[in-house]
């Protein structure tokens, strides 16, 4: 499941760092090749010893060493993943902050690929709200959380705050680094993404906050599995990797992003509609800008096309059409009307009411609903989790398609 891929294996000072010695193993017994770094702290309770042995390879400890400098610039561009199991309180705070003061956090700090974190601590520890506000943002960052577990702690206390096992993480890490997929190989599909900015005049626009993180996410997902990707994205400040075969067009408005899209529709399987279009455009857009004048001022706006409804209407059998839908009340209800009128095979929903989803955040909490009624509700995740998760459905749809 691994096999060659390159694991940085960041052990911190807690009780569960025995448990890190068989998560080495099952690394190594997967095919991947693991460079295990410790804290001083976790020394105490596990020797490098035993990690050396198990990985094949020097432990790293601190950033100066007996044969000189050990360099976690490399290392953090070496790995195609990176994991802290144990991650205590202690180390989740500072990497937070950017405290850089040992192997671990230089590391952290360095690392350019996907870094994945397993909580190790007290019950009381793991509920303050230090941490669970240090959790967040780190999820905002881009980690990957690994849930603790629930159950009897070192002190004695039964709650949460238990390191997942070894064999949990091992599953987590395999959905985190996945291979390319045989059926989304070469696959074209269309994302939409980001807001649309309607001019009512040369300095004024109706907007909304929309991002454009969402959809990027599913871009980044759908070409690491081997898709040919065409982004169709509204006005951002979003830095977009130059990825192959990852097609960007840049639009600003409704009516082009329905002319792009239209286009490009043509030649997709798949059309992912995350982008927040505009529902309403000034009915006239002014050539001059719009003079303070009286006190107040009336705006006729008419409706944009409906792009998802529009695509959607048109597809071929073959053709595969997911929806997105922000909703601030009767959720569920707004969302399966939209399936229905938009011809989706399958529908993202996120609430306004959620902590942490909806627009402008790096995390999102989804349910994805079925046109045949299946329904799927995910816990708060980072976008690009949420990301594989919405393009693991859109595996399973696909191949459910090709039986029928």
């Amino acid at each position: 499941m691994l096999e060659g891929k390159r694991i940085l294996l960041a052990i911190t000072g807690s009780i569960a760092a025995y448990k890190s010695a068989f998560l080495t193993r099952l690394l190594v017994k997967e095919g991947a090749e693991v460079q295990v770094i410790m804290t001083h702290a976790s020394t105490q309770f596990i020797s490098p010893l035993t990690f050396s042995t198990l990985s094949k390879k020097k432990v790293f400890i601190g950033v100066v060493g007996e044969d000189g400098w050990n360099s976690h610039v490399d290392l953090g561009l070496w790995a195609d993943l990176m994991i802290i199991a144990p991650a205590t309180a202690n180390t989740l705070s500072k990497i937070v902050s950017g405290l850089c003061d040992d192997m671990v956090t230089a590391c952290y700090l360095s690392a350019r690929c996907k870094v994945m974190i397993a909580p190790a601590m007290d019950l009381d520890m793991w509920n303050h709200p230090a941490t669970q506000r240090n959790i967040k943002q780190l999820q905002e960052d881009g980690c990957i959380l690994i849930p603790v577990e629930d159950g009897e702690l070192a002190s004695g206390l039964i709650g949460p705050g238990r390191m997942a096992e070894p064999e949990q993480i091992l599953e987590h890490i395999g959905q985190s680094i996945k291979k390319k997929s045989d059926i989304l190989s070469r696959l074209k599909v269309l994302v939409t993404a980001g807001p649309t900015y309607e001019d009512i005049d040369p300095v004024r626009y109706i907007g909304n906050r929309s991002s454009g993180k969402m959809g990027l996410a599913l871009a980044k997902v759908l070409v690491d599995r081997g898709a040919e990707v065409a982004l169709v994205i509204g006005p951002n400040q979003l830095e977009i990797p130059e990825l192959e075969p990852l097609k960007v067009h840049r639009v600003t408005s409704a009516l082009q992003m329905a002319t792009v899209a239209s286009n490009l529709w043509k030649e997709c399987q798949v059309g992912i509609f995350a982008a927040a279009v505009a529902d309403y455009t000034p009915a006239k857009r002014e050539s001059q800008k719009i003079k303070k004048t009286d006190d107040k001022i009336s705006l006729a706006l008419v409706r944009t096309q409906d792009i998802a409804a529009t695509l959607g209407s048109e597809k071929r059998p073959n053709q595969i059409t997911v929806g997105f839908a922000l909703e601030t009340n009767d959720e569920e209800v707004n969302a399966r009307q939209k399936i229905r009128k938009k011809h989706f095979d399958f529908i993202v929903l996120n609430s306004l009411r959620d902590s942490g989803a909806g627009f402008q955040h790096d995390t999102n909490k989804i349910t994805i609903l079925q046109a045949n009624g299946e329904k799927f509700t995910f816990p708060l995740k980072s976008k690009t989790e949420v990301a594989e998760d919405i393009v693991d459905l859109l595996e399973k749809t696909i191949s459910q398609k090709k039986q029928e």
